[in-house]
């Protein structure tokens, strides 16, 4: 069952860390997907892909993705994928990614399911550096969401492999703005 209170206290939480933040002349701060549309469900080929877990019946290709319009003063932009239904009571941190310097404005479809030169990996709930996409079980949909947080930190500041958790007690105080999609999924 989609949980309201969760979400809304996630983003309450993301939100104070990130401060409020002025859109700027030209337009709002903006993530946007080709392949995911704001509250739309996950195509087959952005799911998750582990023959040992019946949920994962996907390809793992991870959508792709822009952004624009960033807060002055952004030097590099971290993206988190969390699922708030997942493994209750904590969640699942389905990627963590980070010191994406301020010159990239996104992802090529399946550019983010392996290692790249954008992006710092962190760890996931999985143990993994790089996007894995939704192994949802039958029944009510999860709730994927992507955010994207413009920071003035260097895209060299943070050490690889921390967690959503570590990475968001990093960004306190860093946090310039942040904006997000979210997906949907179930196992048909």
């Amino acid at each position: 069952m989609f949980r309201r209170g969760s979400i809304l206290a996630g983003a309450l939480a993301l939100a104070a860390i990130c401060g409020s933040h002025d859109a700027r002349a030209e337009g709002a701060f903006t993530l946007t997907s080709p392949d995911l549309k704001d509250g739309a469900r996950f195509a087959v080929k952005n799911v998750g892909n582990n023959k040992s877990n019946p949920n994962c019946v996907g390809e793992n290709i991870s959508p792709a993705f822009s952004w624009a319009n960033p807060p002055e003063g952004t030097k590099s932009f971290a993206l988190m994928m969390f699922d708030p239904e997942g493994r209750p009571p904590g969640g699942v941190s389905h990627w963590v990614a980070y010191g994406i310097p301020v010159s990239v404005t996104g992802f090529a479809e399946g550019e983010v399911s392996k290692a790249s030169d954008k992006f710092v990996g962190g760890t996931s709930t999985m143990k993994l550096a790089t996007y894995f996409g939704p192994c949802t079980p039958p029944g009510a949909p999860h709730h994927y969401t992507f955010t994207l947080i413009a920071t003035d930190l260097e895209p060299t500041a943070l050490a690889p492999g921390l967690t959503r958790d570590e990475l968001i007690k990093a960004l306190d105080g860093h946090a310039k703005g942040a904006t997000g999609l979210v997906g949907t999924f179930s196992k048909p």
